[in-house]
């Protein structure tokens, strides 16, 4: 996100000192908290590296509704399945933030896994349990085991409904290069 971004977003004029310090300052030092609960018996969410965008989060499988494997519980999706997987995370945000729900790259590339509504949405408001809707898109068989990183967490700034005006038009005002052109107008 650009510096400008940062401060509309914020409710800051671009440009403009706060608190005595510029806006980029701002930016580089500002932290959005993240409060959470993880009643599951996992370790809490956390980043795997500094500088990662999305922090992990893991499978809570319990064996009283999944079969146990190898002393696990786990869940199979086969090909095109897709299923509700619990996480025992619980996020409480800070204003002007949301939580997207992301694939693990990894998982995506090797073995088909993926989030079906990519990304899933955790409202500033919604205090619920972090689930993830997992789809197999894949040609064989998927195993989720308790304790798997499933997905991972993007902590993200967002303009709330109080901060957009709709504003129903006729016809736009400017002219843009690309204009209404879509998927592949620029050739492979």
């Amino acid at each position: 996100m650009n510096e400008r971004d940062y401060c509309i977003i914020n409710g800051h004029v671009p440009g403009q000192s706060v608190n005595g310090a510029a806006p980029c300052d701002i930016h580089k030092t500002s932290k959005k908290r993240v409060n959470y609960i993880n009643k599951s018996p996992h370790p809490d969410p956390d980043y795997a590296k500094p500088g990662d965008s999305g922090m992990d989060l893991r499978a809570w499988i319990t064996p009283s509704d999944h079969p146990v494997i190898d002393g696990v519980p786990t869940i199979t999706l086969m090909p095109l399945e897709r299923a509700l997987i619990h996480t025992g995370i619980y996020f409480e945000l800070d204003e002007g933030c949301e939580i997207q729900v992301r694939p693990k790259s990894g998982r995506a590339l090797k073995e088909g896994l993926s989030v079906l509504n990519t990304p899933g949405t955790v409202d500033n408001q919604y205090l619920g349990e972090c689930c993830v809707i997992a789809v197999n898109l894949s040609n064989n068989d998927i195993t989720i085991k308790d304790g798997e990183k499933v997905a991972q967490a993007v902590v993200c700034p967002v303009y709330y409904k109080e901060r957009v005006e709709l504003n129903k038009v006729d016809m736009f005002e400017s002219e843009t290069e690309r204009g209404s052109r879509g998927f592949g107008h620029t050739g492979i």
